[in-house]
């Protein structure tokens, strides 16, 4: 890849896969390095993207893998990444916002795969039905059916049926 496409290349997908990354890690500070990781990466291999999906979601699947190794690589060593409180908001809205995300993560957490990633990757990830389909290697109306189905099931985790 050239100077020149890899620019035009990383502006137009940065914020799509530090979005996925977001998702995936819940920790902003991660989440920047592994995209960046997932950048570098990238433009290091000359021959890596071979056409055979979107590069939207060949940087997504390379970001996964990156971020699937470095949570094996914490889980081996027992390391948990300490939260630091938002110094924008009051104690008060900071403890609302907490106990709400808090429950709504609860109920994610509890979403069986593959219905949990495939909600994170369209709500938080903002990536098409059939983006998802591609980093799944399914369907676009797998991904629609699989989203759906997820929906349902946080809402009825989560008391809205």
């Amino acid at each position: 890849m050239t100077q020149d496409r890899n620019e035009k290349l990383y502006e137009a997908y940065y914020m799509r896969v530090f979005s996925y990354v977001m998702t995936l890690a819940g920790d902003r500070s991660q989440a920047e390095e592994i995209t960046q990781e997932t950048f570098f990466r990238a433009f290091s291999k000359q021959n890596g993207f071979r056409g055979e999906s979107d590069e939207a979601t060949w940087l997504c699947a390379i970001a996964k893998n990156l971020f699937l190794d470095e949570k094996r690589r914490h889980s081996r060593y027992g390391e948990l990444p300490e939260e630091m409180p938002d110094a924008g908001k009051s104690l008060e809205q900071a403890a609302m916002d907490r106990d709400s995300s808090f429950r709504i993560h609860m109920a994610l957490h509890a979403l069986e795969e593959p219905y949990r990633e495939v909600f994170e990757l369209r709500i938080f990830g903002e990536l098409s039905f059939r983006e998802i389909g591609m980093i799944f290697q399914k369907t676009e109306n797998w991904a629609r059916v699989t989203y759906h189905r997820a929906k349902l099931k946080l809402r009825e985790r989560m008391g809205e049926t």
